[in-house]
């Protein structure tokens, strides 16, 4: 019988033969190569909105008004031929006056999104929260817009060792809500004579536009002082909302403020005062009557109406150089002189507070203020001298819903923790000279100036 080839191998070369096999089956496993399928996502990009345009759109070109730059120059810049700059200004003359736009404002292009980016809309930002379009990608049009506009509510609150304005910056509160605490407040606590250890609490809000970008302080909702262990509250109410209109009362309804600010300008000094008998040694020492008020203020800064009214004059005459006249009833009007530029116009009417021009030297004036003017019944008379009306009390029909309205704001307010910052008084040596607070060091190195 004839055996098979296996069966000739012998035992010794079957093993060897399965062994052999065995180890190149493992050789062939590890070198077998691994293949992997890879896939790639690609995301398209997500769409970034502003000014009501989609970016990804267009390329886009930022910048701001250099010295010298017009309207034609930028676009003149960015390949747009005169008779397109000429078509695009007058379409858009009537919605935007091109040619006041200021140094140093931030402007963006709207450019095509290929290799020739041509512009195709100018944005110009004359603040942070206003926006002008001039879009001619199609027809041309122009519109002026707003961003959006977050409102976030905060609280802060504080103890006085020197000052409002130091305490609320060791709260990490802006100076702003100091002026403005000294507002809400100015005819009820002299913010000039505060006293150790007097505490605040305010709510306000702050505004935001797209989310992220800091506007300012919008307004003090409710606000509570206690000077001289006496207790203050504010609550800001709105009296007449065809006209906006809004005062700050106490918890008891009565209104804080007077029917006049005591001031049009925050002030360096007044430089003049009311005086019909002045004399002049450069005009002969002869009596030259001087019916205003000078005060003394920065080139610019803003010049607010004392009090509620209707803009009756706003023009440049003679030695008054720019200003503005409001009528505020049958009895008071103003006057504010010297202006750079005048913000209200005639017709108008302007509430307490707002801004109706800036500080300037315009028409006979040796230097930078507004002389304020101040009309009684026909005959301009010394405002400090003249027993000024209270503000419009809230009428009974409006208070029942006031002190309603005010109930949980106070409840906010007395719930809110003041810092452990409370001088104690044996821990201090204070001393009140000219009612200018003196504090000297003490054994524990407490010092106050």
């Amino acid at each position: 019988m004839e055996h098979s080839g296996i069966g000739r191998l012998g035992n010794k070369h079957l093993i060897l033969l399965i062994l052999l096999t065995a180890i190149y089956s493992c050789k062939k496993d590890v070198e077998a190569p691994i293949v992997t399928t890879d896939t790639v996502v690609v995301e398209a990009p997500k769409d970034l909105y502003e000014f009501g345009f989609n970016l990804n759109d267009y390329v886009v070109k930022r910048d701001t008004i250099q010295s010298g730059d017009t309207f034609g120059k930028i676009l003149e810049r960015n390949n747009i031929t005169y008779p397109q700059i000429y078509q695009i200004s007058e379409k858009a003359k009537d919605s935007f006056d091109i040619a006041k736009l200021q140094l140093g404002k931030p402007y963006t292009l709207l450019c095509s999104n290929d290799s020739l980016q041509n512009p195709k809309c100018f944005i110009y930002q004359p603040n942070k929260e206003e926006y002008v379009v001039i879009d001619f990608q199609d027809s041309i049009k122009a519109y002026t817009s707003r961003k959006p506009i977050k409102y976030v509510e905060k609280e802060i609150s504080g103890v006085i060792t020197s000052n409002i304005s130091e305490a609320m910056a060791k709260r990490g509160a802006s100076v702003i809500l100091a002026y403005k605490m000294s507002d809400v407040y100015a005819w009820t606590i002299d913010f000039s004579r505060l006293q150790v250890n007097d505490k605040f609490k305010v709510i306000y809000t702050e505004k935001y536009i797209d989310d992220s970008i800091y506007a300012g302080i919008s307004n003090i909702k409710a606000a509570y002082f206690e000077h001289n262990k006496e207790p203050f509250y504010a609550f800001e109410y709105q009296t007449d909302s065809v006209l906006g209109l809004t005062e700050y009362f106490s918890d008891e309804a009565k209104n804080l403020r007077r029917a006049f600010l005591k001031a049009p300008v925050k002030f360096k000094g007044i430089s003049s005062r009311f005086n019909l008998n002045r004399r002049i040694a450069l005009y002969g020492n002869r009596v030259r009557p001087h019916k205003g008020t000078d005060f003394r203020a920065s080139l610019n800064t803003p010049i607010l109406a004392t009090a509620n009214g209707t803009v009756i004059e706003s023009r440049k005459r003679g030695g008054n150089g720019n200003y503005v006249k409001i009528k505020h009833n049958a009895t008071y009007t103003t006057q504010y002189l010297h202006m750079s530029k005048r913000k209200a116009k005639v017709g108008q009417f302007v509430k307490q507070g707002e801004i109706i021009g800036y500080v300037g030297m315009t028409g006979n004036t040796s230097g930078p203020h507004v002389c304020y003017r101040f009309w009684k019944n026909g005959q301009q008379v010394d405002p400090f001298k003249q027993k000024l009306p209270e503000a419009k009390p809230i009428s009974d029909s409006l208070k029942t819903k006031f002190l309603e309205f005010i109930k949980p704001l106070k409840v906010q307010l007395d719930n809110i923790k003041l810092p452990l910052e409370t001088i104690e008084k044996d821990t201090i040596n204070t001393l009140f000279k000219d009612n200018k607070l003196i504090t000297q060091v003490n054994k524990n190195g407490i010092t106050n100036g």
